[in-house]
């Protein structure tokens, strides 16, 4: 039996008909975007100006206002620490975050808070929502900016984007989402009045290494970034370097299937987790995570009596899984996420999550077998 494949909140196989437009690039269509003196310049520059265009139309945004990266973590410094020197030269030193981002975001702010900023880590209620109302409470006439993630990725917990962009609007308060998890999978949320959303390709089935940070304008008035590297002047003279075309065209595309079929994967993805949870009736579990406001491809669990790194190595293999964020899974340490949610220690320490991209390696699923597992552990 092959092992079924749920860690997509880590990273998602590269959809076939992804691989062959990237493969067409690097091998056919091989020019650099930046070449003007013959046609393959010419050609790549096109495509890319196309696919800028189609990506950001999905968010609402103009082609102007998207620049492409390596993915979220490098659209996330850019975003935050390219603010840094606005906020110095005009006092606004104050920051509000919450205590569950990625550490893509919170080590970039605590890099800040060295630098003489002041960040607020806002704690989620013990279902891992962030309160509208807390964020409300904190923000003063210095605050600079707001980061808040779209979907939580070790418990897939959507917080309260939308109302945070219509609360944040027409003020001097900027506000930056990280949307590696939720990107193209609640595309409407990231339409409302965000100033910046950071999004990742190898979460929807494009190669790794791609990404994009929308910076929309306020009217006239640009989001006030520097930069943080220099050397070449491209993508708005924020992310200097050959753009990687091959990438920017598989991030394209991965998109596009990902829209057209976006109501199969909704259903292929419900049926999954009710295939989880069925099976799980059998064990004594706690579910974290908010059961109101959550993706379907994302289950966080802590099952009683049984610790969680057990489980990992007596499912092996059935199932790929983990504890948490791929970046962080170094460190056996609790989860920084499910201890913000005040969850008791056993359960922070033992939570499983548990992904999947459907049409991805889970037609084998056999959540009975994981299940018995789970019972064949327990004290």
């Amino acid at each position: 039996m092959p092992v079924t494949y749920l860690d997509a909140a880590a990273t998602t196989r590269v959809d076939p008909r992804v691989a062959d437009v990237v493969l067409h690039w690097m091998t056919e269509d091989f020019g650099n975007a930046g070449s003007r003196t013959h046609e393959y310049g010419t050609r790549a520059k096109k495509a890319v100006q196309r696919s800028r265009e189609q990506l950001a139309a999905q968010l609402g945004a103009t082609a102007d206002e998207l620049i492409f990266t390596s993915g979220a973590t490098e659209s996330n410094n850019i975003a935050i620490l390219g603010l840094a020197a606005h906020g110095e030269a005009t006092g606004r030193r104050h920051i509000i975050t919450s205590a569950i981002e990625h550490k893509a975001v919170l080590e970039p702010l605590e890099h800040l808070q060295s630098r003489g900023f002041e960040v607020d880590f806002l704690k989620p209620n013990h279902f891992g929502r962030v309160s509208l109302d807390a964020i409300q409470e904190r923000l003063r006439p210095d605050t600079l900016l707001v980061s808040l993630m779209h979907v939580n990725n070790e418990t897939g917990v959507i917080q309260p984007i939308v109302e945070l962009a219509q609360l944040l609007h027409g003020t001097g308060t900027y506000l930056h989402v990280d949307a590696a998890q939720g990107f193209a999978k609640l595309p409407a949320d990231l339409t409302a009045p965000i100033d910046m959303v950071s999004i990742s390709g190898h979460k929807i089935g494009a190669p790794k290494g791609i990404g994009a940070l929308l910076i929309r304008g306020r009217g006239r008035k640009q989001v006030p970034l520097q930069p943080l590297m220099f050397g070449g002047g491209q993508e708005r003279k924020l992310r200097p370097g050959t753009l990687p075309v091959p990438l920017v065209m598989g991030l394209a595309k991965a998109e596009e299937i990902f829209r057209t079929e976006h109501e199969k994967w909704l259903v292929e993805a419900h049926k999954i987790r009710e295939q989880l949870l069925g099976a799980f009736s059998t064990t004594a579990y706690h579910l974290n995570g908010d059961p109101e406001h959550t993706v379907p491809h994302i289950l966080n669990v802590s099952f009683e009596g049984v610790d969680a790194e057990a489980i990992i190595v007596n499912i092996q293999d059935l199932a790929a899984v983990s504890t948490g964020s791929a970046c962080t899974s170094a460190s056996y340490t609790p989860s920084h996420v499910l201890r913000a949610m005040g969850l008791p220690e056993k359960v922070a320490s033992n939570g499983l999550r548990l992904s999947w991209f459907p049409s991805s390696q889970v037609d084998d699923l056999d959540a009975a077998g994981i299940a018995a597992t789970v019972i064949s552990l327990m004290d």
